[in-house]
Order: structure tokens, then sequence, then C-alpha cells
């Protein structure tokens, strides 16, 4: 509705709106959409919200899509966000929130990207999408491109959840299972994509899954009554939701919604799959592909991700961090989690809490500071996760 251009966000070139775009013509790196703010928020106000429709779109001037009839839309977003009283009190925490994105349609946060990536290529022309995924960003994609009319080409490595791979055979997507990890199915997408006539919605290889996740920072900031929280703690694959969070809340205070405070963002990645961590760790401004990457938590086996400077960026501008786990702690957290607050988390959603427990055990968190944990998804996606012998 509002969009002006977009703007690559590494070197700030910047790009006409109306067309299909992957990444900056110049630098190879991610495309931001930008937006007339002043124009935007005429009618998008603190106030106006209270009538609006209790889903993403409610946040519809600062969205892209320009014609209403364009929305691919099962109802995605203003999940809930869940005090964790009894989990709070365990830990030593007097404020603690869960924002359970389990309660998305397709059941995981990636349908606030899709719904957003998928309405945008049906407004813009495109009748084939393809994405590599790890699981969940395939299912959100099949479904939408199937609600949209749009084929759906996906890859995914042979090791995905077997719920992922069942869910897109059955919406209708054309699935190709790989040896090997999301990194070598996204090559085989940008090998094919030209010949076979496909627009690539990869994570952050086109400017609007970011801003369909954005919408968890605008979520977040209007159900704690415009008070950021202290610290927000995110399980990173691709990132995207990080990347989109850290827009929401400068698009917020530029309209006057917020200050200039923000949260402590923190990453949390698994063990064996931790290349932000280690360039946190090594005080780098890009992230080193990490090798021979292994996790249970699929969606946090991103063992390179394209918008990698975004995320650390954001980690050190709000004086975050990133923290790894070990597959072992996030499985049994996720049990903790649902006995204590009956919440039953994707292994990623569950690696926050031993994240959480490591960076209070630093001092990095306090006992006042109010604690808003991200459950990307349902646990019930990953039988494989949880079986035993």
């Amino acid at each position: 509705m509002y969009i002006t251009h977009l703007e690559c966000g590494l070197c700030g070139l910047e790009h006409e709106a109306r067309r299909l775009l992957n990444l900056c013509r110049a630098c190879g790196k991610p495309l931001l959409v930008r937006y007339d703010l002043e124009r935007a928020q005429q009618t998008l106000t603190k106030e106006s919200l209270a009538s609006r429709r209790s889903d993403l779109w409610r946040y519809r001037e600062v969205l892209p899509v320009d014609n209403d009839e364009n929305i691919v839309s099962f109802g995605e977003g203003w999940t809930p966000l869940l005090r964790a009283s009894r989990l709070g009190e365990s830990i030593g925490l007097r404020e603690l929130f869960i924002k359970d994105e389990s309660q998305n349609p397709t059941q995981s946060f990636k349908a606030r990207g899709m719904a957003a990536a998928v309405s945008m290529a049906k407004e813009l022309g495109a009748k084939k999408l393809a994405v590599p995924s790890a699981g969940n960003a395939a299912g959100a994609l099949a479904a939408y491109a199937a609600r949209a009319g749009l084929e759906a080409f996906i890859f995914m490595p042979r090791d995905t959840p077997r719920a992922n791979v069942v869910e897109c055979e059955q919406t209708g997507a054309h699935v190709t299972l790989m040896d090997g990890l999301i990194t070598d199915c996204g090559a085989e997408v940008g090998r094919r994509k030209e010949a076979e006539g496909w627009f690539d919605v990869s994570t952050l290889k086109e400017p609007y899954r970011v801003e369909g996740k954005k919408t968890l920072g605008y979520e977040v900031a209007e159900q704690l009554n415009w008070e950021l929280p202290d610290v927000i703690i995110y399980p990173t694959g691709g990132g995207t939701g990080l990347i989109g969070m850290w827009k929401a809340f400068d698009e917020m205070e530029r309209m006057g919604w917020i200050g200039s405070k923000r949260p402590r963002m923190v990453t949390v990645q698994a063990a064996g799959c931790a290349p932000i961590v280690r360039a946190i760790e090594e005080g780098k401004r890009f992230a080193d592909e990490f090798p021979n990457a292994a996790t249970t938590a699929s969606g946090l086996r991103v063992p390179k991700a394209i918008g990698d400077f975004l995320i650390l960026d954001a980690l050190r501008e709000s004086g975050g961090t990133a923290v790894s786990v070990t597959d072992e702690e996030l499985i049994a957290a996720t049990r903790e989690i649902g006995a204590a607050e009956g919440v039953f988390c994707a292994p990623e959603g569950a690696a926050c809490l031993p994240a959480l427990r490591k960076l209070i055990d630093s001092g990095d968190v306090k006992a006042s500071d109010r604690v808003v944990l991200f459950n990307t998804g349902s646990g019930v996606k990953y039988m494989e996760s949880f079986a035993t012998d």
C-alpha cells in the first residue's frame, strides 16, 4: 500500500518495488521493504487497532500487498503471548512469557512469512514458487501456494521430519528429497529456477517473507501495551523473524508508537550448528559456514544464513548475544515447558529455555527482567525427535 522502494540491507542501493526481485543487483544481499510511514500512520494508529481483524493483516498499512484481493490468508498471526508463571517461578523470573507460534496455520511461525511472500508473488504475477526448506517453511509454502492457485516446488533434506513431507505432498506441492543440508537444497533451486520459471522464495532471497515475520514485533509490543520486553530469546536458523522484529521496532519508533529503548535480542542455536554464536565469539560481521551441521532441531540446521550480518547487527546494537545449547538440553526442555505450561514446543522453541538458564547463570538476565521466549512451532511435527527405543 505505502511501499516507496526496496533497499539493500548491506549496501543501501535502492530498487524499484513493483517487480519480482530476489537479491540486490549490486552486492547480492537481501532487500528490505521501505514504506512512507508518515502516510501509513495517518490511518494506522494504536487506537485504530482495537477494531481491526485479529490476524497479522491488522497492520495492513505496513504490509506490502497493494490490492486486498491478492491477500492469501488462513488467519495467520495474532498468536497468544502466554504468561509462563510456573516456569518463571522455577527459574527465578517474575515476568516470563512465551509467544506461542504453534497456533498459526500450518502450526509454525513460517505461516507469517509465506502469507506475505505468496500474496506478493500472486500480485506481481508469479506462477511457480520454489523453496529449499528443513521443514516448516515447506509446509507453509505448500499450503499458501495451493490457496493462491500457484504451483510450489519444494526441496528438502532427506532427513526432514516426516510430518513436513506428508503435509507438502497432501497440499499439492512438488516435493524433492535430497541428500545433504538445506544449503544443498538451496543450491539446487538456484541451479534450476531460471530454466524452470520458478520464483525463488528462499529465506531472505526475496523481500517479503521478512515483512510477514516482522509482525511478531508489532504483536509483542501491542500485547505488552507498547512497552517492549527487556529480553527477547529467539531460536535462529535463517533469522528472518529476528531481523523482522528489529525492523518492526524501528518502524514503530518512527511512527511514534515506542521510544528508542530496545530489548536485548538473543539468538539461540544448536551446538551442532551455531554459525551466529561462533561469529559473535569471534567478533565477525559475517558468519562462516558451520561445518558438518547436525541437530534434531531441523529448523536450526542452517549452516550459512544469507542475512547473517543483519542478525549480528541486531544482536550487537541491542546489547544482546548468541547462545548455543545441546540437543539433549533442548529435548529435555520440551518436556519441562510442556509439563509446566502445557505448551508442546518444537525443539527449536524449547531451545530457548536452556539458553535462558545460561543467561541467568552468567548474570546477563536478572530476576526483574521481562523476558519473552519464542516457540516457533508445534512439537507434533517432530515425532522423530521424541522417539524412544
